[in-house]
């Protein structure tokens, strides 16, 4: 019974996490909102377990181990968004990462330039608002 149980767990975790994503896939390019570098970093997480949950799905015995990582990456995830949304409420102020360019480590000085003269999406400006 309680490997049916994880079974089902596991499944809905991956279930959700694909299914958050394409709602982050929609409202970028569909709806047209343009997210900050943090926006992009907490997506990793669902990434993540959308990589690591077939492993889990497929060995029974990595489903432990595939637990402890699902639950140290979303731990990871949920720190950094009370620290987004710290910064969105201005209880702490921008990082590095909001305004470094993470699309292309491999940048000419010409490229370089014309990144950092486009406009960045800051951190603290929300542009899209599911909840309130």
């Amino acid at each position: 019974m309680l490997e049916l149980k994880n079974k089902t767990t596991i499944t809905i975790i991956l279930l959700l996490s694909i299914v958050i994503l394409l709602i982050a896939f929609f409202i970028q390019y569909i709806l047209g909102h343009a997210p900050c570098n943090l926006c992009l970093i907490e997506r990793i997480p669902y990434l993540l377990a959308i990589i690591i949950i077939p492993v889990g799905l497929s060995n029974k015995k990595f489903e432990k181990i595939v637990f402890l990582f699902l639950g140290l990456i979303f731990l990871a995830g949920t720190i950094i968004s009370f620290y987004h949304f710290g910064i969105e409420q201005e209880f702490f102020s921008e990082s590095l990462v909001c305004n470094t360019p993470l699309e292309n480590a491999n940048l000419s000085k010409d490229d370089l330039l014309k990144e950092l003269q486009k406009n960045q999406i800051s951190c603290k400006d929300v542009s899209f608002k599911i909840v309130g």
